[in-house]
């Protein structure tokens, strides 16, 4: 009875749904049909994390080039992204794909998924990803994106590169000079004091400037708290935005590798979507979205109205100083030909070699440059200490 009892238990019929979720995990192994996602890890329907990790830039190219890859074989994208997620070792990130694969389930298109999660996929990632799904090339158009936020990643880590090493220094000259006058020098003051000696003038404005900063150290850390919030000021402010946009244009070193960068990024952008099937309006908005200078978003959006009256994109441009008169031209031939996205990715690609030029030109100059403000300053430091010791000295002998 107790054998025929079991074998008249209810059983779920072939094919039915699996399980809820409130059921206890078994653990028996689940044996997988072909093409099924593998499972996802126990905890990836948990609660968030009180502190979420960080999804770095390239882990979101990381997985961009992985559903292009899983799409262009065959793989449905819900499918893929089960098995993305199930590989996924950041438990936030595994969350966030977990719930692109739930929603797109649910019958919601990838790209409204994809909104969601704004830091992550921006607003060009979202706009390809919409024109892969009204073109049907989701797999082709991820792996354009793939390689757009590969080169993107690339520039940015090179113009990174560049500035780390003079910021480095930059702060380690700030720290030496504090350290020798916040301590070092004032161990010799009372041996000057003692000896009463006539002291130089270098000598007397380096120890005017060790008081200021002993005595009044206050003042200078509520300055240094003020100028910090002077700076976000600026920068949330329209117009304080603006005049540190141009200023970093402006730079006498940097100011021409911030200017390529931009224009590099725009065109890009522009040459991308453009060649996705992205409308020209739109594909305008965006190369202004991802420019990150109020110059160029203004330079973009005169673009888009001088479009939206007929007119072409060449005209518009030749009028702004900011963009290069080579760059323009190109621009005039690809809307002659047809070929205005092919043109500007080939410009880009250009731009990439040039970005990649004037990063070394600006290390090269600016390395030397902080190394001798470095040595005049410690020098200048080192001499004023120096300077009463020979006058003590004279005047002993």
């Amino acid at each position: 009875m107790k054998q025929r009892a079991l074998d008249e238990s209810p059983r779920p019929p072939r094919g039915a749904a699996p399980l809820p979720k409130t059921l206890p995990r078994s653990s028996t192994p689940v044996l997988l049909r072909s093409g099924d996602a593998p499972p996802i890890p126990a905890d990836a329907d948990e609660e968030p994390e009180l502190f979420p990790r960080r999804i770095s830039r390239a882990a979101v190219v990381y997985f961009t080039n992985q559903l292009a890859v899983m799409v262009d074989t065959g793989i449905s994208l819900a499918d893929a992204l089960g098995h993305i997620a199930a590989q996924e070792t950041n438990p936030t990130f595994r969350r966030i794909i977990t719930d692109l694969k739930a929603t797109v389930e649910e019958g919601q298109s990838f790209s409204a998924a994809l909104s969601r999660y704004p830091k992550l996929f921006n607003t060009t990632y979202c706009a390809l990803v919409r024109a892969a799904e009204a073109t049907g090339g989701m797999g082709a158009m991820l792996d354009r994106m793939a390689r757009y936020m590969r080169q993107e990643l690339e520039t940015r880590s090179k113009v990174r590169g560049a500035l780390a090493y003079p910021a480095v220094m930059a702060v380690l000259a700030v720290v030496v000079t504090v350290f020798l006058l916040t301590y070092v020098l004032p161990k010799f003051v009372p041996l000057f004091s003692r000896k009463g000696v006539q002291l130089p003038l270098p000598t007397r404005v380096m120890m005017g400037i060790s008081a200021a900063l002993t005595d009044y150290w206050y003042v200078w850390l509520g300055g240094i708290a003020a100028l910090a919030a002077g700076w976000v000021y600026l920068r949330r402010a329209p117009q304080g935005r603006a005049v540190l946009d141009r200023l970093r244009l402006q730079l006498p070193v940097l100011g021409p590798l911030f200017l390529k960068v931009t224009v590099s990024r725009s065109i890009r952008t522009l040459g991308t979507v453009l060649q996705s099937g992205v409308p020209m309006l739109e594909a305008l908005d965006l190369a202004g979205a991802v420019a990150a200078n109020v110059h160029f978003e203004r330079l973009w959006r005169h673009v888009a109205d001088h479009v939206t009256q007929g007119g072409q994109v060449c005209e518009a441009l030749a009028r702004d100083p900011l963009f290069p008169r080579s760059l323009t031209q190109m621009v005039a031939a690809g809307e002659q030909t047809g070929k205005l996205g092919q043109v500007l990715e080939r410009a880009s690609a250009y731009y990439e070699q040039e970005v990649e030029t004037a990063v070394k030109a600006a290390t090269s100059l600016i390395e030397p440059l902080v190394i001798v403000v470095m040595g005049i300053v410690v020098g200048g430091i080192a001499m004023a200490l120096l300077l009463p010791v020979f006058t003590l000295s004279r005047s002993a002998g």
